[in-house]
């Protein structure tokens, strides 16, 4: 039953010259090369999280902040708000005042509690913020991409409590550390 119903389906699509002209079309019409780009070496990008830990952050232009951050694609300030709990309209008002205006916020918060999370989120509905509220490590992640893409956007992160090293981790650190230690000054 299921098999002929997708027979069905593909014959359809085959019919369909809008299915046609892009199954015909290459997937890469380049030089012939396939590359990869390291948003975070690329320092014209803007200033973006290398790594985070229980007491900061690591940027890729090498400087490390200690503490919540706001940070934005060419600017990083220490954000005075030590947890989760003491977010509320005035902790946000700094990104209200903002021009040009940020288009979205990414909140890196340190804990999942949902009565956190929902007093964060009615403290961006007072200011009127439109607002991402992600786990730290989520929120590292999507500002990175989001600076990368050139949009108008700003993190306001809190390192998270603790950090969960998987075997990877490990190997990646002691790898950093290594070549580290083998360069000639």
């Amino acid at each position: 039953m299921i098999i002929s119903r997708l027979r069905q389906v593909g014959t359809k699509l085959k019919r369909n010259p809008f299915v046609l002209s892009v199954r015909n079309k290459a997937a890469y019409e380049g030089e012939g090369k396939t590359t990869v780009r390291i948003i975070n070496q690329e320092q014209e990008l803007g200033l973006m999280i290398d790594s985070f830990s229980t007491v900061g952050f690591r940027l890729n232009n090498g400087i490390t902040v200690l503490g919540p951050i706001a940070i934005f694609p060419r600017t990083i300030l220490s954000w005075q708000v030590r947890t989760s709990n003491e977010i509320n309209a005035s902790a946000l008002g700094l990104f209200k005042l903002l021009e040009p205006k940020v288009d979205l916020l990414i909140m890196g918060l340190e804990t999942n509690e949902r009565s956190v999370v929902d007093s964060v989120f009615r403290a961006s509905r007072e200011v009127k913020i439109n607002i991402e509220i992600l786990s730290t490590e989520h929120a590292c992640a999507t500002f990175n991409f989001l600076n990368a893409e050139g949009r108008s956007v700003a993190g306001a992160i809190i390192p998270p409590l603790h950090i969960e090293v998987n075997e990877d981790d490990m190997l990646q650190s002691k790898l950093h550390y290594q070549n580290i230690y083998e360069k000639n000054i």
